[in-house]
């Protein structure tokens, strides 16, 4: 589960490196959010010639986490890394491509754009 100011890795070629999220409430206003959950965050490093800034505020969309998710078929799954994607203000992805695996249930939380840009889902 990721906490108010994790920084998390951006997996998709919008320009930004990594995120450092400071809106995080889940549900029943917990304190922390898991795989599928959109949160606010500020950019902390990015490449020089990306789509996004450093330090600009951003939606984003928790797509790997290493906190093992349960499923309801008895299996687990986990990630080697917290990741994220960065959203537009309509919930479309800023990016044009998206790295490395993500969890199905982006495809639950009903993000299909998301599903279709990326590499793997597991």
């Amino acid at each position: 589960m990721l906490l108010e100011r994790s920084i998390v890795q951006v997996a998709d070629n919008s320009g930004a490196r990594t995120v450092r999220l400071f809106s995080v409430s889940g549900k029943n206003g917990q304190a922390s959010v898991g795989v599928g959950a959109i949160v606010k965050g500020a950019v902390q490093t990015a490449t020089p010639n990306g789509k996004i800034k450093r330090r600009a505020k951003v939606s984003v969309l928790i797509v790997r986490t290493k906190n093992r998710i349960n499923r309801k078929d008895g299996s687990a799954v986990a990630f080697s890394d917290n990741a994220c994607v960065i959203l537009k203000a309509d919930k479309e992805p800023v990016a044009t491509r998206i790295f490395g695996p993500i969890a199905r249930e982006i495809r639950e939380a009903g993000h299909a754009k998301i599903i279709s840009l990326s590499e793997e889902v597991i």
